[in-house]
This record gives C-alpha cells, sequence and structure tokens, in this order.
C-alpha cells in the first residue's frame, strides 16, 4: 500500500498526466461535478458523486459506428474508429465501479462482442475512491456493494490526512509502479479504521438494507401483473432523466445522418425505455402506455437482468435516480411498493 499527503495529489495528477490521459471529477459553476480532463489548476471535486457516471468513458452518449457512400452500384464503407489511446478515471465510486461489471456481462460476456465498447474497456484504468460520507440518497449496500472498498484497478482511500492507494489488478499495479516515484509507504491501520467508519455510516442510511428477497423469487409473471405499476406510473413525465444518469442503462439507438458529400454516417447514441418511440417498429410502438414503459425499465433492473446474469440486479444504488427525477419516481419506491403489496 502507498500512500501520499491530500496537499500533494496534484504531485499524483501530474505523473499519472505525463504518462497518459487522466479525468477526474471537478466542481462546476453550478456546484454539481462531472468528469473533466486534468491539467494543472483543476481541482479534484469534494462532490459525492458525478452527475453523470463514470459509464460515459466505456460507453459515450454518442460515438461514430461507420461511415459508407454509394457512388452508383459500389458502396464505399469506413470504419471511423482511431485506436483509443491509454487513460485513467480516478475518483470512480463503488456503485460506478460495479455497474462497470454490469455492462460488461452483456458488452463483453455475450456473442457477438461489442469491439466498441471493448476497445475503451481494455484501455482504461479505473481508480476507485471510497465514500468517506456517503448520502441519504444511496443504498448500495442493499447489492452487497461495499463502499468502504469500491475495487476498481486501484482502490483509493482519503484518511488521516492522506490518500493511500492499492492495487487490484495487473493494470493496476502497472500504473502504481509507473508512479511511485511520488508516493510513499503507507500504513493500513489509518485505512483500516476509515473502512470501519465508511461502514458505521453506511449502515445508519435510511435505504441501507431495502428487502430484496421477494424480488429473488424470481415471480415475474406475478411483478409483471402487479397492481403497482398504475399507481407508480401515474406521475411518470416520460423524461428520461433517470435513464440518462443511470450508470448501468445501457440502451441505444442507431441513426443515420446524411452528409453534405452523399456519405452517410451511422451513429449510435444513448436511448430510454421512458420514451414513447423506444422500440418503435415499423406497425407500431410495443409499449403504448407510460403504465408499460415504466414497467419495463424497473423490471428489466430488478427481474429480466437478475434472471439471465445470475441474479445480480442491474441496479447499484447510486441514488441518482432519487436525486434527479423531477417527479419523486424512483426504483426504492418501485422495491417497497412490491414489497407491500399484497398480490
Amino acid at each position: 500500500m502507498y500512500c501520499l499527503p491530500v496537499e500533494k495529489i496534484d504531485s499524483f495528477f501530474e505523473a499519472v498526466a505525463s504518462k497518459q490521459k487522466l479525468y477526474l471529477p471537478v466542481t462546476n459553476s453550478s456546484k454539481k461535478a462531472n468528469f473533466e480532463l486534468w491539467e494543472k489548476g483543476k481541482v479534484l471535486s469534494d462532490e459525492l458523486k458525478t452527475v453523470r457516471s463514470a459509464k460515459d468513458f466505456f460507453f459515450p452518449k454518442a460515438e461514430r459506428l461507420v461511415n459508407y457512400k454509394v457512388n452508383g452500384k459500389e458502396i464505399v464503407v469506413e470504419d471511423p474508429r482511431k485506436e483509443v489511446e491509454d487513460f485513467v478515471v480516478f475518483g470512480v465510486r463503488a456503485c460506478d465501479a460495479k455497474s462497470f461489471e454490469v455492462i460488461d456481462a452483456v458488452y463483453l460476456n455475450m456473442t457477438p462482442v461489442d469491439t466498441y465498447y471493448k476497445n475503451r474497456r481494455e484501455h482504461g484504468t479505473v481508480i476507485t475512491l471510497a465514500c468517506n460520507e456517503p448520502a441519504q440518497t444511496c443504498f448500495c449496500s442493499t447489492y452487497k456493494l461495499d463502499a468502504a472498498n469500491p475495487a476498481g484497478d486501484v482502490s483509493c482511500w482519503k484518511a488521516d490526512g492522506k490518500f493511500y492507494f492499492e492495487a487490484n489488478t495487473e493494470k493496476g499495479k502497472a500504473l502504481i509502479e509507473a508512479v511511485k516515484g511520488v508516493l510513499a509507504d503507507g500504513d493500513a491501520k489509518a485505512v483500516e479504521e476509515c473502512k470501519k467508519q465508511i461502514t458505521e455510516k453506511v449502515e445508519k442510511l435510511p435505504f441501507a438494507h431495502l428487502d430484496l428477497s421477494k424480488l429473488e423469487k424470481h415471480e415475474m409473471l406475478k411483478m409483471f401483473n402487479s397492481k403497482i405499476w398504475d399507481q407508480i406510473s401515474e406521475a411518470c413525465l416520460g423524461c428520461g432523466t433517470c435513464t440518462y444518469v443511470c450508470p448501468t442503462c445501457m440502451c441505444f439507438d442507431v441513426r443515420d445522418f446524411k452528409k453534405n458529400d452523399g456519405s452517410v454516417e451511422q451513429v449510435r447514441c444513448w436511448d430510454s425505455c421512458m420514451y414513447n418511440d423506444f422500440t418503435q417498429m415499423a406497425a407500431e410502438n410495443p409499449r403504448h402506455t407510460q403504465k408499460e414503459r415504466s414497467r419495463q425499465r424497473f423490471m428489466h433492473k430488478l427481474m429480466y437482468y437478475p434472471m439471465a446474469h445470475e441474479n445480480v440486479f442491474a441496479c447499484v444504488g447510486c441514488g441518482r435516480c432519487l436525486e434527479s427525477c423531477p417527479v419523486n419516481m424512483n426504483i426504492v419506491k418501485v422495491i417497497k411498493a412490491y414489497n407491500e403489496s399484497e398480490e
């Protein structure tokens, strides 16, 4: 384990940035944090969470897939991808680190492999940061995530006036080895005390231990036909905010844009199951109402995904949907409503 004083963290950032691009949470003028490319003068945010998750680095909001042009009977196809440079993301919380595994299960561990996503995952190194002050909206412990042990390629803790680092993977070890000149040997006692304090705080959170036992029975049709959906979807605006801030949402659309030279640029962009044109087909949309769309979103997180992926829920308890929904509709309310239902 290595460490350095909090006031010298910029020396660590500079050392990393000299090897590869470095991104970290930075607070903007609205007092919100988002990941930005580090350069001298950029200050690590004290905010617990970024508005959008670190998912963006591996599954960006929009990316070009292919360019093509038709010349008579000839079709010219161009792959617009360029080799992704190695990069480091610092300050990823345990919930976001877990979200990568949720998406990996779909884009890497199923056939066909998503080569765009795979390329970014291979080039990215994730440095996580333990949550010293978890928020009241956090409920990662419901899914047995540990905010005190955030995983990643390198785990980092802020304790006793220092940042402590511990490499977990070969990528993490290579990174620490490359910059250890600015680090000193660290005492694990301070980290253990930090972990203890974080765990105690998490245990006191209002949603720390939501009951998932009813969901774990995998009674899919029972949940699908539950009466809870009428009430839960009643206020939904279909704005899609919850899906855009969610670290595990991975739905996308593919659109073609014709350029001035006659060529066509095909772009993959995020989509939302809360939109009325989501999965629109030539005949119609299979989900006509907001009730059906809301049910689809939460059934996928809590039932469909875990049934297909060894009981792993497609929610990591980050709390972003609790904080951002304009009508306070969120997955915690769904879990509680289903637990209290008599069906």
